[in-house]
């Protein structure tokens, strides 16, 4: 079983990672059958579940839009038990010329060390604004 600390050490890390921008440690960190749900009414509005659709259906759609490295900045980190909470920012130019600089709470559950469910809070207006829906960044489906 997996500690508050233990939890919150592994979610420092993964931040950590990304605000240097590296995000493969965040990937690795994700279980096969992991559930990512952005809130809010945005195209990009919706749970995506497991591994493969976090990264086909949000990931790759999203950073295909990115006209360089997006770096983040971590604020805060809450845990308690399996929840751990982190407040953060980032900043990316589009290539479509506009800025993307959304401010976040991620709220993480974790499980056997592994991130189970991720639900992200994040500025909507600014999604809308600043980012094409999925399906007309590329992404067929």
């Amino acid at each position: 079983m997996n500690t508050t600390s233990d939890n919150k050490a592994l979610v420092s890390r993964i931040h950590a990672e990304l605000d240097k921008g590296n995000g493969q440690f965040f990937i690795d960190s994700l279980a096969d059958d992991a559930r990512w749900t952005l809130e809010g009414t945005t195209p990009w509005s919706r749970t995506y579940a497991g591994k493969a659709a976090i990264r086909e259906e949000l990931i790759k759609p999203l950073f295909a839009q990115f006209a360089g490295p997006y770096v983040s900045q971590t604020e805060r980190i809450i845990a308690e038990g399996d929840r751990v909470v982190v407040l953060f920012s980032g900043d990316v130019p589009t290539k479509a010329g506009k800025r993307y600089n959304n401010r976040y709470c991620y709220v993480y559950r974790l499980e056997g060390g592994q991130v189970k469910e991720l639900t992200e809070y994040f500025d909507t207006a600014l999604v809308q604004a600043a980012l094409t829906a999925p399906s007309a960044a590329g992404h067929a489906g």
